[in-house]
């Protein structure tokens, strides 16, 4: 090989080289241009949050998910705008960032702080709780899956005692249809709304006037070993209540229909009480 030929030979295979090095350079300064972006983005969103402009904080948020959807900033950017919404009372739109959370990142350390938080959106978003079953019942699986997934998080300690509020509000609920249906003389459908009770919320505050009301209606259909099976159970678990006093008195044929004097404002301070814990 001539010298001038080796000159060329060389002068090729630098080019080469100064191009990828050229190549690369750019790269790195477009992935870097990328990352102050996306930095860029999230604290603008930040601010803006701060300034309580939940709708363009999220933009921005969602910015920094779009700029970088691999990175810790991604999943971590989609709490902070449903946290945003969540603050503004949006609940809804909390709501659909959190479902996107839980379907993208599922194994996230975070995924405790989304079941809560959809949780906690969900029962605010009921109107009438004795009507509107729906989105408790969504409030109550997402407290459930915290508790069976994260048994150990201070999350799920909180998700154990509103899953018990929840369930006195269920309660409530079961009762007040029993209630209407026993004083409309419809034995059966209010006989199976009392079950209901003993079955699903025997915890709840409700549980001794369902049992009460089991012995009265199986005294009436003439079913006596349940209402003595009722009245047994009634009286092992709660011998010194009024209502089993009062069943007591059915199974021994000083029977005349009872009517307890009942704790009503203590049984509509619970969603009041409920909405308190979750401010």
């Amino acid at each position: 090989m001539t010298f001038r030929n080796f000159l060329f030979s060389l002068i090729i295979i630098l080019s080469f080289i100064s191009c990828s090095e050229k190549k690369e350079k750019i790269s790195l300064i477009k992935e870097d241009n990328l990352e102050m972006q996306m930095i860029e983005a999230y604290n603008e969103g930040l601010k803006e949050f701060n300034n309580g402009d939940v709708f363009f904080a999220a933009k921005k948020f969602n910015e920094v998910e779009l700029l970088y959807p691999q990175s810790i900033w991604a999943p971590r950017s989609i709490l902070m705008a449903a946290y945003a919404f969540y603050s503004n009372l949006y609940f809804n739109d909390a709501i659909y960032e959190l479902e996107r959370f839980l379907e993208k990142y599922k194994n996230h350390p975070d995924t405790d702080y989304a079941y809560y938080l959809i949780a906690i959106c969900h029962y605010n978003l009921i109107v009438d709780e004795k009507k509107d079953l729906g989105e408790i019942m969504k409030a109550k699986t997402y407290f459930n899956l915290l508790v069976k997934e994260y048994p150990n998080t201070d999350f799920s300690e909180d998700a154990k005692y509103k899953l018990e509020l929840i369930d006195e509000i269920l309660a409530s609920k079961e009762l007040y249809l029993a209630n209407y249906y026993l004083d409309r003389e419809k034995w059966i459908p209010a006989m199976n709304r009392y079950k209901k009770i003993v079955n699903n919320y025997d915890t709840t505050i409700f549980i001794e006037e369902a049992l009460f009301r089991l012995v009265e209606l199986n005294y009436k259909l003439g079913l006596m070993d349940e209402a003595k099976n009722y009245a047994a159970l009634l009286g092992y678990n709660y011998q010194s209540s009024q209502w089993y006093e009062e069943s007591y008195k059915i199974l021994n044929m000083d029977y005349k229909k009872t009517k307890i004097k009942k704790d009503l404002k203590n049984q509509k301070s619970l969603l009041k009480k409920f909405r308190e814990l979750i401010k």
